[in-house]
């Protein structure tokens, strides 16, 4: 099956879910291509960026179990390539 490239914008509004939010990063780890983090402490906010190379259905998958978590906004955006 073919691969696509895909961007997974991650917003962590609650510090708790920082845990089970690197765990699913790191069971997909196989598939991520890069990814960047940054506190935004005059909110108490962190956003992830996670560039991925996966079949389509996995990347969905990915975020939707990151986007189940209580307190983690998930956004995805694909390449058109």
């Amino acid at each position: 099956m073919e691969t696509r490239i895909a961007l997974i914008g991650i917003i962590v509004e609650d510090v708790d879910a920082v845990e089970r939010l690197n765990g699913l990063l790191h069971d997909y780890g196989q598939y991520i291509i890069g990814r960047m983090g940054i506190p935004y402490r005059e909110k108490n906010i962190n956003i992830i960026s996670v560039v991925v190379n996966a079949e389509a259905d996995i990347i969905s998958t990915l975020a939707g179990k990151l986007g189940m978590i209580k307190g983690v906004n998930v956004k995805t955006i694909y390449s058109k390539k």
